[in-house]
C-alpha cells in the first residue's frame, strides 16, 4: 500500500516557528522535498538517518508531484515543506490533486503565515476596537492575474489592514492603487523582510510616499511581507479604545461586571 504525502507548514522562516505537530512528523519522515528558496534547511535537522532529504527549488510542479508519488509508493511517510501555511500561497490543490488521482493518501499541518510572523517582528497588531476589525491577506496584480473585484484599489477602499505577498517589486503600482483607494501619500506603511528569520530580518518603516525609496536603500526585493494598516504605529499613540472583553464593567461568562467608583 502507498504510503502518506503530508503537506507540512514550516512558517515564516525560523525553524523553531514550526508546529510541533509537524516536527513530530518530520522525525519520523521516510522523505522530505522542502521548498529550498524560502524554507530553511534547518527546518529539516529533526529528520532521522536514513530519511532522503531533497530540496526542491530547481523543481516545476511536474517534478514535485512525480517525487512525490514516487516516493509514496515505497515509503510510509512523505512530507512536503513549505513555507508558510500550505493553504496560502502553495500551490496545494495543484499537488493534491495528483496524488488523489494516485490514490495516495494525504494529510495537512498548518503553519504560521508570513503575515502573523511579520506583525510579530514589527510589534504591531494587525486590529484594533474601533479602528479596523478586518484583515486582507492578498497580493498586486502581477503575470498572476486577479479575480473580478480583487484588485488592490477595489479592496484597499476598505480602509482596513492590507497584508500584501508576493508584491515587493510592485511597490510603484501599491502606491498608485492604494491612493486610488483613498489612502493618503502620509499613509503609514510596514514592510518586513524574512520575518523571524535568525540574522536576517529587516523592518523598514514609512509611507506610501517614500517606501519605495526606503525599500530600495536596504536592497529588499524579495521574499518581504507589505503591510499597511490605520493600526500602524498604535505602540506609540497617547490614547486607545480598549477591548471590551477586559473592561471590568463588561460582563461575559467567565466573569461578572463590576462598576467602578471614579476616585476623586
Amino acid at each position: 500500500m502507498a504510503g502518506k504525502v503530508w503537506f507540512v507548514g514550516a512558517g515564516p522562516g525560523d525553524p523553531d516557528l514550526i508546529t510541533v505537530k509537524g516536527r513530530d512528523l518530520i522525525t519520523r519522515a521516510d522523505a522530505i522535498l522542502y521548498a529550498g528558496s524560502l524554507v530553511s534547511k534547518a527546518a529539516t535537522r529533526w529528520a532521522p538517518a536514513g530519511c532522503e532529504v531533497l530540496d526542491s527549488k530547481g523543481m516545476a510542479l511536474e517534478e514535485i508531484v512525480t517525487w512525490l508519488i514516487e516516493n509514496a509508493n515505497s515509503h510510509k511517510t512523505v512530507i512536503r515543506l513549505q513555507t508558510g501555511d500550505p493553504g496560502l500561497y502553495g500551490a496545494l490543490i495543484e499537488m493534491v490533486q495528483p496524488l488523489d488521482a494516485n490514490h495516495i493518501e494525504v494529510g495537512v499541518v498548518p503553519g504560521v503565515p508570513s503575515a502573523m510572523a511579520s506583525a510579530a517582528t514589527a510589534l504591531e497588531s494587525l486590529t484594533l476596537p474601533e479602528i479596523t476589525q478586518t484583515v486582507i491577506l492578498t497580493r498586486v496584480e502581477g503575470r498572476t492575474p486577479m479575480p473580478p473585484g480583487e484588485s488592490l484599489a477595489e479592496l484597499a477602499q476598505h480602509h482596513t489592514t492590507l497584508c500584501l505577498f508576493l508584491s515587493i517589486t510592485l511597490l510603484q503600482k501599491v502606491e498608485s492603487e492604494l491612493l486610488a483607494a483613498g489612502w493618503q501619500e502620509d499613509s503609514p506603511i510596514v514592510v518586513v523582510h524574512k520575518a523571524s528569520w535568525p540574522d536576517e530580518e529587516k523592518v523598514v518603516r514609512g509611507t506610501l510616499a517614500d517606501i519605495r525609496d526606503k525599500c530600495r536603500l536596504e536592497k529588499i526585493n524579495s521574499q518581504a511581507m507589505i503591510i499597511v494598516s490605520p493600526t500602524l504605529g498604535a505602540r506609540h499613540w497617547p490614547t486607545l479604545k480598549k477591548s471590551k472583553l477586559y473592561d471590568a464593567s463588561f460582563s461575559h461568562r467567565f466573569r461578572r461586571g463590576v462598576t467602578l467608583e471614579p476616585t476623586s
